[in-house]
């Protein structure tokens, strides 16, 4: 009986597939449990951006505890904690506090240690399944998941279907747990200067399910579609609207479109301060390529050789995050606002931009009086790109004219 089922195993399983197609397959498995996490836990459970047909919901349910052994509710608590708590002590894996190799290469143990404060999942875990398959299967035996998985692999492809059990097991640990919560939060560029140091790891969201685009991600959480910029891909994003065409997928949420602005617009009213908070990303973007970067270049213009450098370098402090920025690289800022004063005044302007929504008003009204009176204060500097800008500002609205 052993020796039968030997010989079967090394005869290449059911399927008799070649090299070439079993790495194939193995890439296609793989990808179906990428989709699993950045459609339905990512997308759909943490964060609502979208439904799902229940038929298409219970399959990647069932297919991540296959193949991931992961419950849902501990993966979303884990995920709203990350948002919550992001970049601080709390955050169950930030790069800045842990470090970028503990993340990277420590990722699933740090998943398995928060998903065991029972704490995290109380408080996070709400809306999630809590049907009789979710607490007396999936999340009760989660290993019996995977332990099919490795049966069937064996069945359909023999031996090698134990390599391809393997690559299916570190698949996301590594990519997810590892890569998008380490280098997404270390390295990369960023459209939109939230307040965290999430980054786009790469413009093409071909790996991980456009969970690449992660920066994209935490400017606009609730968002459905993590690509921004046209030259930006999201595979999750396209296979959510071929879902959306065959009536299995419903998008509630996406990243708001850039706020009209009312040419002649003079007065700042309630209109201009919803459209400013709402498009509040836009508008840091905005004074960042408007203001800042031409201020920049005048002072480059202005200055001798030995500087150009110390301002090249300049660039992406005027525009990070003051939480976001270290002791040492905050005295380079200090001497340098010291140094040139057009950038002094239009970088605490950009700060004062951002207290009027970040600040404790109470009301509509105070919000409407504070960025009227940045206004008046930023066209009274005499900058041209400042007042350029503010006079835009004003013309904001959601409304068209």
């Amino acid at each position: 009986m052993i020796d039968t089922l030997l010989n079967f195993l090394g005869t290449g399983g059911i399927a008799q597939l070649s090299t070439g197609a079993l790495i194939l397959t193995g890439l296609v498995l793989t990808q179906v449990t990428i989709a699993g996490v950045t459609v339905y836990l990512h997308r759909h459970q943490a964060h609502r951006a979208l439904e799902l047909h229940p038929a298409i919901a219970h399959f990647f349910r069932l297919w991540l505890w296959m193949t991931t052994g992961m419950v849902t509710r501990e993966w979303v608590a884990i995920h709203r904690k990350h948002h919550a708590k992001c970049e601080t002590a709390e955050d169950p894996h930030s790069p800045r506090v842990l470090g970028i190799n503990t993340v990277l290469w420590q990722g699933s143990e740090l998943y398995r240690k928060e998903a065991g404060r029972r704490g995290t999942i109380e408080r996070y875990g709400h809306l999630t399944p809590d049907d009789w398959l979710e607490r007396r299967v999936y999340a009760q035996f989660p290993y019996l998941g995977v332990s099919l998985m490795l049966l069937l692999d064996l069945l359909l492809f023999g031996m090698p279907g134990l390599v391809l059990w393997s690559v299916q097991m570190v698949w996301i640990p590594f990519w997810a747990a590892g890569v998008i919560n380490g280098i997404g939060h270390y390295w990369g560029y960023r459209n939109y200067e939230s307040a965290d140091a999430s980054r786009n790891i790469l413009p093409l969201g071909l790996i991980v399910g456009g969970e690449e685009l992660h920066s994209n991600h935490h400017a606009f959480p609730a968002s459905a579609r993590f690509s921004s910029k046209w030259w930006e891909l999201d595979i999750g994003w396209l296979l959510i609207r071929l879902l959306e065409l065959l009536g299995l997928a419903k998008v509630k949420r996406l990243a708001p479109k850039k706020a009209l602005i009312l040419e002649g617009k003079q007065q700042v009213d309630l209109d201009t301060v919803q459209a400013v908070v709402r498009h509040r990303m836009y508008v840091m973007a905005s004074y960042a390529r408007d203001v800042i970067r031409p201020i920049l270049r005048q002072e480059r213009k202005r200055c001798d050789s030995s500087c150009k450098r110390t301002l090249r370098r300049a660039r992406s402090l005027l525009t990070r995050d003051a939480s976001l920025i270290n002791e040492r690289a905050g005295v380079r800022l200090e001497q340098i606002l010291a140094r040139f004063n057009d950038l002094r005044i239009v970088y605490q302007y950009r700060q004062q931009l951002q207290s009027v929504w970040a600040g404790k008003v109470t009301s509509q009204e105070m919000l409407r009086k504070a960025l009227q009176e940045w206004c008046q204060q930023a066209e009274e500097t005499g900058i041209g790109v400042l007042q350029d800008f503010s006079r835009r500002l004003r013309g904001y609205s959601l409304q068209p004219a």
